[in-house]
């Protein structure tokens, strides 16, 4: 069998869904990776997975570039000639879903992680793309030999209510998964001081970076020891994007560390006490959440679609702060600060569940188990299902 993974950039495959390529190359199945040119695609070829670039700008709304984008996908799946391709993102699933139906590829699997900008944001761009994109999604997402994955309840709601695509071709795997192994906690954390608190996303408003920063300025002025880690960098793709500028001038002021890119998250994390996401953006599942759940960290996140999958009781698995409040936030950071044995309980409950939910193995497992359904009853099928 071959498989074809199409995604908006080499980032996200490399980090996201190198481990599903793995697990299906360790069966003798042949996984091809496609997206726009980035720095993170050659590193595929130290796993034996090939890599095509694609000419693609995710933000672009020129239909004279993606009429080209959309044809060079269709040449590249007639020359490939895949039996399952698994598109990523709602761009890319639109685009893949109907360049395979020009170039014959007989299975296709979507995965949508969140909503996004068109559906989430109040701009009059986003409104006025809104009932473009819900007319592209109901033309190719549900229709044919496909399944599409979600990755959270409220999502599949929404998809089914809005009759984007019918209800037996979505399946809600919770999150892309977390390797436990390399994620795992570190000793003795809970008795650390000062209280070290990361927010680790893209840098777009939306994942709360503003309040994330207004916090740290209210905690300052309190005369806290509260140390903000703030690790990602600004996405110039997302019209909704922190500037640079901005990041560097809360760094100068003392409010924040900025990390950049951390590319040794395992790493970071156990000098962590803390994962702070206050979204309001319609997340799937949040990575940072998950992965800081597996070492074992005290969440504090907002009780919004995708965040609460990992969060799912106040006091219990983590804390929920009110959306765009940052005096929320401040208050149950002090509360952590105050309390390292509510630090301590909420961060070994983090972990467990974790264990039991997000696992990369199991998310892997149920991937596979979508695949195994549209390529039917071939040897092959039944392989990818044992």
């Amino acid at each position: 069998m071959k498989f074809v993974f199409f995604a908006n950039t080499d980032w996200y495959l490399y980090n996201f869904r190198l481990s599903t390529a793995l697990q299906l190359k360790s069966r003798g199945d042949d996984v091809v990776m496609l997206s726009p040119p980035g720095e993170f695609g050659a590193r595929f070829a130290a796993h034996g997975i090939r890599w095509i670039t694609l000419p693609m700008d995710r933000a672009s709304l020129n239909p004279v570039r993606e009429a080209f984008t959309l044809g060079a996908l269709v040449r590249v799946l007639r020359a490939e000639r895949p039996d399952l391709l698994h598109n990523f993102t709602v761009k890319c699933a639109i685009y893949g879903a109907l360049a395979a139906r020009v170039a014959g590829v007989p299975a296709v699997v979507n995965a949508v992680a969140g909503m996004g900008y068109v559906f989430t944001s109040d701009r009059f761009k986003a409104r006025a793309l809104r009932p473009i994109v819900r007319t592209l999604m109901r033309g190719t997402l549900g229709s044919g030999h496909t399944r599409l994955i979600l990755q959270n309840p409220d999502d599949a709601e929404a998809f089914m209510s809005s009759r984007l695509v019918p209800s037996q071709m979505i399946r809600v795997i919770r999150s892309s998964g977390v390797d436990t192994r390399r994620f795992r906690p570190a000793a003795n954390a809970a008795d650390r001081r000062p209280l070290r608190v990361l927010l680790a996303a893209r840098l777009v408003w939306e994942k709360g970076i503003r309040e994330f920063v207004d916090a740290a300025a209210l905690l300052k002025a309190q005369g806290r020891q509260i140390e903000f880690l703030l690790a990602g960098m600004p996405d110039p793709g997302n019209p909704h994007s922190v500037g640079r500028e901005d990041v560097e001038r809360w760094q100068e002021r003392g409010l924040i560390r900025w990390l950049g890119h951390v590319e040794d998250m395992p790493a970071l994390l156990p000098t962590v006490d803390v994962m702070a996401l206050p979204s309001y953006y319609r997340e799937g599942v949040p990575r940072s959440l998950i992965e800081a759940a597996a070492c074992g960290l005290a969440l504090v996140t907002t009780d919004l679609p995708g965040c609460r999958e990992v969060v799912t009781r106040h006091g219990v698995d983590g804390l929920h702060a009110e959306p765009r409040d940052a005096a929320s936030l401040a208050g149950l950071l002090t509360q952590l600060d105050d309390d390292r044995e509510l630090l301590r309980r909420l961060g070994d409950n983090a972990r467990q569940k974790a264990l039991a939910h997000f696992d990369e193995r199991l998310v892997i497992g149920k991937t596979i188990q979508v695949y195994a359904e549209l390529l039917g009853a071939s040897s092959s099928g039944r392989a990818l299902a044992q």
